[in-house]
């Protein structure tokens, strides 16, 4: 049981609960908040002063008063009109993610929810109720409305949802799993479906997968490095010092560390003819480093973010009043999608580069064309590198921003929208193109090490090696490359390279 104290959950308790099927609950010093808030929306609500969301209709409609008997049918229509979600279900590990930066929102006592309504998101998460959520839909402002409608529709036992690998309709969910729809106070449903946990439940799952693809990065450009016989000397502390970025900084001092006690490189400190690498090897810092900046400060965001109240009008309890605002614009959200799409497609870049250059004979001091011992009755890795630029270019298209795009909604109310939910959405794909470019530099990589014998690499990259030998073998002849492409972007993604090499990047 994981317990999460509104206003201070980390990135790491977030990553859990995506990474594993975990319970969570609120900090029960939460609710006293909570339940002030519910009040002063209740005395609204009873009261004669129209009131945005309590007693009025929505958006275009909010001039609209309605009476205290109607309340609970307002806010019942108000999910049941916003289930308008399209495209492909969110999976379950997403949709966890994003009820649980719901709860996170509610339990910072400003949206005026009973502890009702905490206790069933609490429960769904811990009985595995998960709500089939769409994934298209939203444009990012008034928050995340049609697929935060699609899991309020469960809460209320209406719509779809998964139990124990079964869509089920959402009472019958409830049902199975000894949980109860619950009835809709004043501002409830508004409370659930105003705000931004799908865009950001979306761009986390990106920085996760991003940051351990970064982090493979490191590994496998080192391998390629020593691959292609590549000098260590641009990774000298004082270069990178000069210029001053951390991540630059960081990501040299790595590089160094997984290559230091290489054979491969002290062979040809002396008597070397070439004067300089490529770009792809001597600027290797200075990009991916550049893209560990990003992420880092799209995390930093994020985890403001995801302890946010984001939903309108907000209850400030201190002064008694219901006060709308503007906090479901997920425009931080979209910028830092949008950075770490750029950082995922330049990670990708200069990684395919690499690939590049390990496959061209002309270039790659000596291996063999295309990486197999038998070139010519053998294309080797020709066709992997293909793949690699398909990706790159791919990434390439994906990651145009989506920040600076905006339409006007509802009758023109809405009149200008983050897009922070295609933002943030697109970035699982692009991760998992950048899984395989980087899982094809390592094939290739382990490859062209293994054609320096009896030289060898560093111990750390030896280490790197045997993980992806396990599942991929070397190459000898041409072989079926489909499956030995996907477990090679497994390895990757899942870490197995840079946990053999006992590495890890600062956050």
């Amino acid at each position: 049981m994981l317990t999460l104290t509104p206003g201070a959950v980390t990135l790491a308790d977030l990553e859990t609960i995506w990474r594993d099927t975990v319970a969570v609950r609120l900090d029960p010093q939460a609710r006293p908040q909570i339940e002030a808030a519910a009040a002063i929306v209740a005395k609204a609500a009873a009261g004669d002063v129209a009131v945005y969301g309590v007693n009025t209709g929505f958006g275009k409609l909010a001039s609209i008063k309605i009476a205290p008997g109607d309340t609970a049918q307002l806010q019942r229509n108000l999910i049941l009109s916003h289930c308008c979600g399209v495209g492909e279900a969110l999976d379950s590990a997403t949709v966890r993610l994003m009820m649980a930066l719901k709860l996170i929102s509610l339990g910072r006592g400003a949206s005026g929810v009973r502890w009702d309504i905490c206790a069933l998101l609490e429960g769904m998460i811990a009985a595995g109720v998960t709500p089939d959520v769409p994934s298209q839909g939203s444009v990012g402002a008034s928050g995340d409305l049609a697929p935060l409608a699609h899991m309020a529709a469960v809460m209320i036992g209406e719509g779809w949802a998964h139990l124990d690998g079964t869509r089920l309709p959402g009472h019958e969910a409830l049902a199975r799993a000894g949980l109860r729809p619950i009835v809709l106070g004043p501002k409830e449903g508004l409370a659930l479906i105003n705000g931004t946990q799908f865009s950001t439940a979306c761009a986390l799952i990106g920085l996760f997968m991003a940051w351990r693809l970064t982090e493979a990065a490191v590994v496998t450009s080192a391998l390629s490095t020593d691959a292609i016989m590549g000098s260590t000397a641009p990774l000298a502390p004082e270069i990178h010092r000069l210029r001053g970025h951390r991540g630059q900084i960081d990501v040299a001092a790595a590089m160094a560390a997984l290559m230091a006690g290489s054979d491969i490189r002290e062979s040809h400190r002396e008597g070397d003819s070439r004067v300089q690498d490529p770009y792809c090897i001597r600027c290797q810092p200075q990009v991916t480093g550049a893209a560990l900046d990003l992420l880092r400060h799209a995390a930093a965001v994020l985890e403001v973010e995801a302890n946010a109240v984001t939903d309108n009008p907000l209850v400030l309890v201190e002064r008694g009043e219901i006060v709308s605002g503007g906090n479901f614009h997920a425009e931080p959200v979209a910028f830092a999608a949008d950075q770490m799409a750029l950082a995922i497609s330049e990670i990708g870049a200069i990684a395919q580069r690499r690939v590049a250059l390990m496959v061209d004979p002309t270039l790659s001091f000596d291996l063999p064309p295309f990486l197999t011992p038998a070139p010519g009755l053998n294309s080797g890795m020709m066709i992997a590198e293909v793949t690699t630029a398909a990706l790159m270019s791919e990434n390439k298209h994906i990651a145009m921003p989506c920040s600076t795009d905006s339409t006007p909604t509802s009758a023109n109310q809405e009149d200008h929208v983050s897009m922070a939910a295609h933002a943030a959405f697109r970035l699982r794909r692009m991760c998992a193109n950048l899984s395989v470019i980087l899982g094809v530099e390592a094939m290739c990589a382990a490859q062209g090490v293994e054609a320096r014998a009896p030289l060898t690499t560093s111990a750390p990259l030896r280490a790197a090696i045997e993980a992806l030998r396990r599942s991929v073998p070397a190459l000898t002849t041409d072989r079926y490359m489909a499956d030995d492409i996907a477990a090679a972007a497994a390895i990757v993604s899942g870490g197995e390279m840079t946990l053999a090499a006992a590495f890890a990047l600062p956050r």
